[in-house]
């Protein structure tokens, strides 16, 4: 088994409750595994690195 640290991150209620519906929409066990899962895809596919990383988006800001 992976050794799994624990990590504290404050997130928005809109974003918890994203990970929440993946995580019940694709069986996950929990919202870690929905996190894990983000962070394999971005790891697993350098070519889209810059997509995901350089542009700063707010899906919440009212901007």
């Amino acid at each position: 088994m992976k050794d799994k640290l624990p990590l504290t991150v404050e997130l928005e209620q809109s974003k918890i409750d994203f990970l929440e519906e993946m995580a019940q929409t694709y069986n996950l066990p929990d919202t870690g595994k929905a996190i894990r899962c983000l962070i394999d895809y971005a790891r697993e596919n350098a070519d889209l690195r810059q997509t995901i990383f350089d542009e700063i988006r707010c899906v919440d800001c009212d901007a």
